[in-house]
């Protein structure tokens, strides 16, 4: 090769470089997949042990993904390894490729978290150690919390932390739907993010996934603030009807808020037009009860009310 072609192709190289760091979106999505594992349950009108996801819903999973294309793919109720490696081949051959993947599993034997990326991550760290008080005990945080960081260009990075809080079911009679178990992991889960972030003088992160509450929720508000400290706003989302709900609870037909994203206050500004959005395509819900919710970040600011826009919310 001539020496002015080596020249050329170094400074196109170089030029694909910004343009990757500073030009292109990165989006982060994050779903639930509705139980991608093996469990007991009703399929064809018949009752099945042991039995795992149905085929028909696996595929409406992999076409909202597909549609979606996020880079970063935060998900929930992943079973095993080997289900997430199977979701994740699977994808591939349908064209979205995902070079990295992190499952991560907690107190719950059955449930986890995972994330599939096409971003190398930085740093990843699994928090499973989480724990609270809990009437006269110690409990933990039933599916711990999953760390990551992420480049974000121009020198900066970002901390994504992947939360699925305890559910509304509850065994125990003293804590109705399980409110106070719920706030008391998100207690815990703050804790260690402000550790993790502010206390180390780290302004950019988010906290992704199902909250299991609603955004006015006690739950949702230790998010928010630690008496004078600001942490983050929810980052308003919408499908395309301008529909606000992320989970339909069909035993009785309930709609609701429990799926999101939480920004801190610098990360609102790389956040593309301030807000998320939830997907609403004909797939959205055959194969799962929870709808997808993604944004966008960018290398510039998205606009100075984007911040000050999402603090309404609180």
């Amino acid at each position: 090769m001539r020496q002015i072609d080596r020249y050329f192709l170094v400074c196109a190289l170089q030029f694909l470089l910004v343009a990757t760091l500073f030009g292109e979106e990165l989006r982060i999505a994050t779903y639930n997949l509705n139980n991608y594992l093996v469990m007991d349950r009703h399929v064809g009108g018949y009752w099945r042990p042991d039995y795992p996801k149905p085929a028909n819903e696996k595929v409406a999973i992999r076409q909202v993904i597909k549609e979606a294309s996020p880079d970063i793919l935060v998900l929930q109720e992943m079973g095993s390894v080997d289900f997430l490696e199977e979701l994740r081949s699977d994808l591939g051959r349908a064209g979205l490729r995902y070079d990295y993947a992190v499952h991560m599993q907690a107190a719950d034997p059955v449930r986890h978290l995972a994330v599939l990326s096409k971003r190398p991550p930085q740093h990843v760290v699994k928090h499973t150690d989480l724990d609270f008080k809990y009437f006269d005990g110690r409990e933990n945080v039933k599916r711990g919390m999953l760390e990551m960081t992420f480049d974000l260009g121009n020198g900066q990075t970002f901390q994504l932390f992947t939360v699925h809080l305890k559910s509304r079911f509850t065994d125990n009679k003293e804590d109705e739907q399980s409110q106070l178990r719920r706030v008391r992991e998100a207690e815990a889960c703050r804790n260690r993010i402000v550790e993790r972030t502010i206390d180390r003088g780290l302004a950019n992160y988010m906290v992704v996934g199902d909250f299991n509450d609603h955004p006015a929720s006690s739950t949702m508000r230790r998010f928010y603030s630690r008496g004078d400290l600001e942490i983050g706003s929810r980052v308003p989302a919408a499908d395309s009807r301008g529909e606000v709900w992320t989970y339909f609870y069909k035993k009785e037909s309930r709609y609701e808020s429990v799926d999101g994203i939480v920004a801190s206050p610098a990360m609102m500004r790389y956040i593309k037009a301030g807000q998320a959005q939830i997907v609403d395509t004909p797939s959205a819900l055959s194969g799962s009860d929870h709808r997808m919710v993604h944004l966008d970040l960018t290398s510039g600011e998205q606009g100075a009310d984007a911040a000050s826009a999402a603090s309404l919310q609180k």
